[in-house]
């Protein structure tokens, strides 16, 4: 979505030294768990592998360590934001409850806490990929809230983290200046879900003049041509964006969710996925996190490794 303030001049983010452009890799975890879509799915058609997915032990959205093995084959690392959606019916009142929207919002939500997930989120931390956080659905006006999130997210981890994004991109007045006063160092939710490019420029942006920056959103995979249907489409899509970025001396951000990398339901996605990062690299790019390339120091991973 359009941010609801101007943002201040953008500010020149040099690639790390070697590197053309940077190209920073990010998954949104909005439902690791297949439940109430597989019935929606089902009425478009093929009911049988939908529904199948409901079975106990299939998981066809659980993509963590699909993503992981192909990112090491590449030797780069990305950011995972992970999402910590209240209760419907325990934060909404019961005039809430009923409503469309908020059931949708709510259905198939799951707790970062629970065993399977936080063990995923400390291997994720512990294999060098950032870990942040994906502000929930009222966080964005919501600063206690988005705190209280952020501070179950670092107890998983042990430590602290480094930004995120906000749930759908949703941005308001104070939405940044939460971010910030909460602890974070950047946002990731100045983009669109529909359209695709350096809308907001090419660099990096510092709405108050101080630490805090954004990292402008450049293509959310569903913005892209489907590459299921047409790849070469999608493929040119993103290799213009690339060149665009090296051109420009740019920071792209690109978003994938993890569901995305299941070829059964989504074919082409994961194979565009390794394609834009292997032209980045062979186009003298560097690749990783917002958090690796704000502060290489603090990550396990040296820069440019292969």
């Amino acid at each position: 979505m359009e941010p609801p303030i101007e943002p201040a001049a953008p500010t020149r983010t040099a690639a790390p030294d070697g590197y053309e452009f940077a190209l920073c890799l990010t998954h949104d975890v909005d439902r690791p768990y297949k439940t109430y879509q597989a019935l929606y799915a089902a009425l478009s058609g093929n009911p049988l592998y939908h529904l199948s997915s409901l079975r106990p032990g299939v998981e066809p959205y659980w993509q963590f360590e699909e993503i992981m093995e192909l990112e090491s084959e590449l030797g780069v690392r990305s950011a995972f934001y992970f999402l910590n959606e209240p209760s419907l019916f325990a934060s909404q009142g019961p005039r809430e409850w009923i409503r469309p929207a908020n059931l949708l919002e709510h259905a198939g939500r799951y707790d970062p806490t629970d065993d399977a997930i936080a063990s995923v989120i400390r291997g994720l931390d512990e294999g060098g990929w950032e870990v942040g956080l994906h502000g929930s659905f009222h966080s964005a006006t919501d600063r206690d809230r988005l705190a209280e999130e952020k501070e179950t997210l670092e107890s998983i981890l042990g430590h602290e983290v480094n930004g995120g994004r906000q749930h759908h991109l949703k941005l308001s007045d104070g939405t940044w200046e939460h971010h910030r006063d909460i602890g974070l160092r950047y946002d990731a939710s100045l983009g669109s879900s529909s359209s695709v490019g350096f809308t907001h420029g090419y660099d990096l942006v510092r709405p108050f003049d101080d630490e805090f920056v954004v990292f402008p959103l450049t293509a959310m995979e569903v913005a892209l041509p489907d590459p299921g249907d047409d790849f070469e489409s999608a493929r040119s899509v993103c290799a213009d964006l690339v060149d665009e970025a090296a051109e420009n001396g740019a920071v792209m951000t690109a978003l994938w969710h993890p569901r995305y990398f299941n070829e059964r339901e989504f074919p082409g996605y994961r194979r565009l996925y390794r394609w834009m990062v292997e032209y980045a690299l062979d186009s003298r790019g560097w690749v990783g996190s917002p958090g690796e390339l704000l502060d290489p120091a603090e990550s396990p991973r040296p820069l440019g490794t292969e």
